[in-house]
């Protein structure tokens, strides 16, 4: 238990194949766990910290029993009140032993990184004729159901057919940095959530900024701050538009590209930073007109956003699991930095012995300025 009689619980399953609750002598010796989930994937990723102590036989009891053994799959996840948040679905990778002469003071380091990485380790050569992307996203996904990414996969479909006797898509990575260069190419975002225990959803689409906002984050509120620390930063040269044209096949004469905004909706400012820096697209001019326009899209969209906020959660006072990739709304700020933001990245640290849970994050959009008066409480 994390938080005595407030009600926080740690869950930590393991297993080779099929993870399941991690014996007792596991949770012994466990004195931290860190969860990081971010925007990009590849920094996705879980530690934990154990004691070890030395059996009769000389051997470390807890590496000599397997459950952490490499390439096996852990899930995390947190008990608020009566309802199970799960944090990480993952694979562990990386062992790290410190032998101490002091009796029981040896230490264990495992990490790992979410299920992700299991579509990282091989880099294949592969081509898929007359066939839109998110069709071929689909069907790679479908190779990794036995590490619990099951279908229903949510990916968006596109409308672009390419005939062979124009252009055949071709892989020449691993399936995930397949799927994130068939992201780019449409302005989209790619990314895991766990959905229970062991459980996972893949999401291959537009970055969605919608839904309701998770509890409010509050600052020098009094009685309603649950925040320890809140620090925001606007940098006006994280805007950037996009430029370019293409060639009409007919008459030869080159198109320019209108000026698209990113696709990102909906706004979560009343007054957006415009864009300062301008990027020249160099690879639209023998696309078709749907083509170039979703280059440029998808070039507007991968500019960062100028404003955002890092901080750290009191936990017990906020009473929720901070998620990312989802809206949050801030208070106590002022009228400049009040409103909903997009959540980037949370890192969660759980030290069972000391009955303690931080939340630390970041937070983005794309200007100042709040549209309501008021955020969700």
């Amino acid at each position: 238990m994390l938080a005595g009689a407030l009600g926080i619980r740690l869950i930590l399953w393991a297993g080779r194949s099929v993870p399941t609750p991690a014996p007792y002598e596991l949770m012994q010796g466990l004195t931290q766990v860190q969860v990081t989930n971010t925007t990009d994937i590849h920094s996705n990723g879980f530690e934990l910290r154990f004691t070890l102590a030395k059996e009769k036989t000389g051997e470390y009891g807890l590496l000599a029993s397997g459950a952490l053994d490499p390439d096996s799959r852990v899930a995390i996840g947190v008990l608020v009140g009566a309802l199970p948040e799960a944090l990480m679905n993952g694979v562990i990778f990386h062992h790290e032993l410190t032998p101490s002469n002091e009796p029981g003071m040896s230490t264990l380091t495992v990490k790992g990184r979410d299920v992700s990485v299991m579509l990282d380790l091989e880099e294949k050569d592969e081509k898929f004729e007359n066939q839109p992307d998110s069709l071929i996203v689909n069907r790679i996904l479908l190779d990794y159901a036995e590490y619990g990414i099951l279908p229903p996969h949510q990916v968006t479909p596109t409308t672009d057919v390419p005939l062979e006797i124009q252009r055949i898509p071709r892989q020449n990575a691993t399936d995930l940095r397949f799927i994130q260069q068939l992201a780019q190419r449409n302005g989209f975002a790619f990314y895991f959530t766990p959905m229970t225990l062991g459980v996972t959803n893949a999401y291959w689409g537009p970055q969605v900024r919608m839904g309701l906002p998770q509890p409010a984050l509050s600052i020098n509120l009094g009685a309603s701050t649950n925040v320890k620390s809140l620090n925001f930063a606007n940098d006006a040269l994280a805007p950037e538009s996009a430029r370019g044209s293409f060639v009409e096949p007919i008459t030869k004469s080159s198109i320019t590209i209108p000026e698209l905004p990113p696709l990102q909706v909906p706004p979560l400012v009343s007054s957006p930073r415009p864009a300062r820096r301008t990027t020249r697209l160099r690879c639209t001019a023998p696309q078709n007109p749907a083509q170039a326009a979703t280059t440029a899209l998808a070039a507007a969209t991968r500019a960062g956003d100028p404003v955002s906020a890092t901080g750290e959660l009191d936990t017990v006072r906020y009473g929720n699991v901070l998620r990312a990739r989802q809206l949050v709304g801030v208070r106590g700020a002022g009228r400049a930095y009040n409103g909903d933001y997009y959540v980037r990245d949370v890192t969660h640290v759980l030290k069972p012995r000391e009955g303690t849970y931080t939340q630390s994050f970041t937070l983005s959009r794309e200007g100042t300025g709040a549209l309501l008066p008021v955020v969700r409480p």
